[in-house]
Protein backbone atom coordinates (compact mmCIF):
# COMPACT_ATOMS: atom_id res chain seq x y z
CA UNK A 1 0.00 0.00 0.00
CA UNK A 2 1.52 3.40 -0.64
CA UNK A 3 1.08 5.88 1.70
CA UNK A 4 0.74 9.56 1.25
CA UNK A 5 3.36 11.33 1.08
CA UNK A 6 4.39 15.36 2.49
CA UNK A 7 7.25 17.66 1.88
CA UNK A 8 8.14 19.86 5.18
CA UNK A 9 10.39 22.42 5.54
CA UNK A 10 11.54 22.88 9.22
CA UNK A 11 13.88 26.18 10.49
CA UNK A 12 16.31 25.85 12.82
CA UNK A 13 15.85 29.56 14.89
CA UNK A 14 19.49 29.90 17.08
CA UNK A 15 19.27 33.13 19.73
CA UNK A 16 22.24 34.63 21.38
CA UNK A 17 23.11 32.47 23.94
CA UNK A 18 23.09 29.20 21.31
CA UNK A 19 19.41 27.94 22.35
CA UNK A 20 16.99 26.36 19.34
CA UNK A 21 13.53 27.57 19.07
CA UNK A 22 10.73 24.97 19.23
CA UNK A 23 6.84 25.00 19.28
CA UNK A 24 4.29 23.03 20.74
CA UNK A 25 2.08 21.08 18.02
CA UNK A 26 -1.84 22.31 18.64
CA UNK A 27 -4.46 20.44 20.41
CA UNK A 28 -6.59 18.72 17.47
CA UNK A 29 -3.66 18.18 15.08
CA UNK A 30 -1.49 15.13 14.30
CA UNK A 31 0.85 14.66 16.89
CA UNK A 32 -0.48 17.31 19.10
CA UNK A 33 1.05 18.18 22.43
CA UNK A 34 4.35 17.14 21.25
CA UNK A 35 7.39 19.69 20.37
CA UNK A 36 8.47 20.37 17.11
CA UNK A 37 11.11 23.00 14.96
CA UNK A 38 8.91 25.51 13.33
CA UNK A 39 8.24 24.85 10.14
CA UNK A 40 5.34 23.34 7.53
CA UNK A 41 4.14 21.47 4.71
CA UNK A 42 5.93 22.83 1.04
CA UNK A 43 3.20 23.67 -1.45
CA UNK A 44 3.14 21.70 -4.90
CA UNK A 45 4.65 24.78 -6.44
CA UNK A 46 6.87 26.49 -4.30
CA UNK A 47 10.64 25.27 -3.49
CA UNK A 48 12.06 24.27 -0.22
CA UNK A 49 13.23 27.46 1.14
CA UNK A 50 10.63 29.31 -0.27
CA UNK A 51 8.37 27.18 1.65
CA UNK A 52 10.67 27.72 4.66
CA UNK A 53 10.03 31.36 4.60
CA UNK A 54 6.23 31.25 3.73
CA UNK A 55 5.60 28.82 6.39
CA UNK A 56 8.33 31.08 9.02
CA UNK A 57 6.02 34.07 8.09
CA UNK A 58 2.94 32.26 8.65
CA UNK A 59 3.54 30.01 12.19
CA UNK A 60 6.26 32.68 13.67
CA UNK A 61 5.16 36.40 12.00
CA UNK A 62 9.39 36.46 10.91
CA UNK A 63 10.82 37.24 7.83
CA UNK A 64 13.47 34.94 6.53
CA UNK A 65 16.09 36.70 4.34
CA UNK A 66 18.91 33.99 4.74
CA UNK A 67 19.37 29.84 5.69
CA UNK A 68 21.20 27.46 4.39
CA UNK A 69 20.55 23.96 4.41
CA UNK A 70 20.92 21.45 7.02
CA UNK A 71 19.78 18.24 6.28
CA UNK A 72 17.35 16.19 4.44
CA UNK A 73 15.48 13.21 5.10
CA UNK A 74 12.28 10.98 5.22
CA UNK A 75 10.48 9.94 8.02
CA UNK A 76 7.72 7.09 7.64
CA UNK A 77 5.06 7.27 10.24
CA UNK A 78 2.21 4.69 10.13
CA UNK A 79 -0.05 6.32 8.14
CA UNK A 80 2.37 8.62 5.88
CA UNK A 81 5.94 9.18 4.85
CA UNK A 82 7.50 12.96 5.32
CA UNK A 83 10.42 14.19 3.57
CA UNK A 84 12.19 17.12 5.48
CA UNK A 85 13.96 20.03 4.35
CA UNK A 86 15.84 21.50 7.32
CA UNK A 87 17.15 24.58 7.30
CA UNK A 88 19.10 26.85 9.80
CA UNK A 89 17.70 30.52 9.73
CA UNK A 90 21.01 33.17 9.46
CA UNK A 91 19.26 35.96 9.20
CA UNK A 92 15.57 37.69 9.79
CA UNK A 93 13.59 40.29 11.08
CA UNK A 94 10.53 40.15 13.56
CA UNK A 95 9.96 38.63 17.11
CA UNK A 96 9.16 34.81 17.26
CA UNK A 97 5.70 34.65 18.25
CA UNK A 98 3.00 31.86 18.58
CA UNK A 99 1.00 33.66 15.25
CA UNK A 100 -1.54 30.04 15.46
CA UNK A 101 -1.74 30.13 19.24
CA UNK A 102 1.40 27.71 19.64
CA UNK A 103 3.59 27.50 22.80
CA UNK A 104 7.10 28.78 21.82
CA UNK A 105 10.18 27.78 23.65
CA UNK A 106 14.26 28.38 23.15
CA UNK A 107 16.10 25.62 24.20
CA UNK A 108 19.96 24.44 24.64
CA UNK A 109 20.23 21.87 22.09
CA UNK A 110 21.69 19.71 25.09
CA UNK A 111 18.46 19.49 26.46
CA UNK A 112 16.40 18.81 23.06
CA UNK A 113 16.56 15.08 23.57
CA UNK A 114 14.35 15.47 26.92
CA UNK A 115 11.55 18.04 25.93
CA UNK A 116 9.73 15.59 24.17
CA UNK A 117 10.53 16.28 20.70
CA UNK A 118 8.86 14.34 17.93
CA UNK A 119 10.41 11.55 16.88
CA UNK A 120 10.58 12.51 13.47
CA UNK A 121 12.80 15.56 14.54
CA UNK A 122 15.15 13.55 16.40
CA UNK A 123 17.75 13.42 13.47
CA UNK A 124 17.72 17.12 13.61
CA UNK A 125 19.22 17.04 17.05
CA UNK A 126 22.42 14.80 15.43
CA UNK A 127 22.44 16.99 12.35
CA UNK A 128 23.04 19.64 14.89
CA UNK A 129 25.61 17.75 16.75
CA UNK A 130 27.35 16.79 13.93
CA UNK A 131 27.16 19.55 11.19
CA UNK A 132 26.63 22.47 13.58
CA UNK A 133 29.00 21.70 16.85
CA UNK A 134 29.26 25.65 17.43
CA UNK A 135 25.64 25.57 18.36
CA UNK A 136 25.28 22.57 19.97
CA UNK A 137 28.16 23.64 22.30
CA UNK A 138 30.84 21.33 21.28
CA UNK A 139 34.29 23.28 20.89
Amino acid sequence: MNKPSINVAAGILIDDFNRVLIAERLAGGHQAGWWEFPGGKINAVESSYEGLVRELAEELGITVYTASELLTYSYEYPERLVKLYVFVVENYSGQPTGVEGQALRWEPVAALMEVGLLPADLPIVDALYKLRPDIAGIR
